[in-house]
């Protein structure tokens, strides 16, 4: 199926959604972010890129079924990343806050969480706290698996993890 055929539609969809998809929706268009179908590695969903682009797995959505919660969902979350920037979008604590994003929006769709995990992630507050950010670290493993490779990012953005490690604070 060509892009121009399933771009319209997926905004289209996210915008019928409420506030949360309307507004992804909105930065999709106005940021001319490129939203590509591609296969990945199947412990994929979808991915940002640096070059502000989404790629969404085909082992996992087709452009002919733009209306999935899940790969809606996705896209909010990947646009968040691209919102936070890529400092904040590479640490524990704004994966936590994309997470929150992408399954609390998830749920407005679908009326439930997919696992006791998430559940409990998308109770957390979004915070600055060490041990509640190594806490989220395992709960998103326990969810994703161990192939989820959280623990190689830091868990503040990067300058305000090295001011820790350098201060302590």
């Amino acid at each position: 199926m060509k892009k121009q055929a399933w771009t319209e539609p997926l905004l289209e969809n996210l915008e019928k959604t409420g506030e949360i998809g309307a507004q992804t929706a909105q930065f999709l268009r106005e940021r001319r972010v490129s939203v590509a179908f591609k296969r990945d590695n199947p412990a994929v969903g979808a991915a940002w890129t640096i070059w502000r682009s989404i790629t969404i797995n085909t082992a996992h959505f087709t452009p002919e079924k733009t209306n999935n919660p899940r790969l809606l969902s996705l896209l909010v979350h990947e646009v968040r990343h691209l919102q936070q920037g890529l400092l904040t979008a590479l640490s524990v604590y704004g994966e936590l806050d994309a997470w929150q994003i992408d399954f609390n929006f998830q749920k407005s769709l679908t009326g439930k969480y997919p696992a006791p995990e998430i559940e409990e992630l998308c109770s957390l507050p979004l915070s600055f706290d060490r041990q509640m950010l190594q806490h989220t670290r395992q709960l998103m493993q326990a969810y994703a698996g161990k192939d989820y490779r959280i623990n190689l990012l830091p868990l503040y953005p990067l300058p305000r993890e090295i001011r820790y490690r350098l201060t302590g604070k």
